[in-house]
């Protein structure tokens, strides 16, 4: 959006058939889903390691529903979407860097269209119900969510 590139494009496709190799039935998938988010672990985390660990290539295929769904159904949804938090912490690290490089103007930059994203997201999430109306994006106080 903000660079002047095109982007990436031409990934492959996830199977669109359950594979025959998978024998994990959807409510075993569901258990390990909330057993793996209760050890710690992030929604994307969580698929990554399902994939590469007990060979679901995904979990939207084999069981129509997808991975948030599991964790709203157990209440173990995250307070703050992942993609906003990361972006709250790829923020307040890059203010980190500006407190001690004061003239660094390319990461000043970076850090404007960071905040607008951040911004931006916040209203959509507002919007869908995901994030509470009440909800702002403080810098000084993301410090305290990263």
């Amino acid at each position: 959006m903000h660079a002047r590139r095109k982007g990436k494009s031409g990934s492959t496709h996830p199977v669109r058939s359950n594979p025959e190799w998978v024998v994990y039935e959807p409510n075993e998938i569901e258990e390990l889903i909330v057993r793996l988010v209760k050890e710690g672990n992030s929604p994307s985390k969580t698929g990554i390691i399902l994939r590469d660990e007990y060979g679901i290539p995904s979990v939207k295929k084999l069981t129509g529903k997808s991975i948030l769904y599991f964790l709203k159904k157990n209440k173990l949804e995250p307070k703050i979407p992942e993609d906003l938090q990361n972006l709250i912490r790829k923020a307040v690290n890059l203010r980190k860097h500006l407190e001690q490089h004061k003239k660094d103007k390319h990461n000043r930059r970076g850090l404007q269209l960071i905040e607008s994203k951040i911004l931006r997201l916040t209203k959509y999430y507002k919007r869908t119900g995901r994030l509470p109306p009440d909800w702002r994006y403080v810098p000084e106080e993301a410090r305290l969510l990263a």
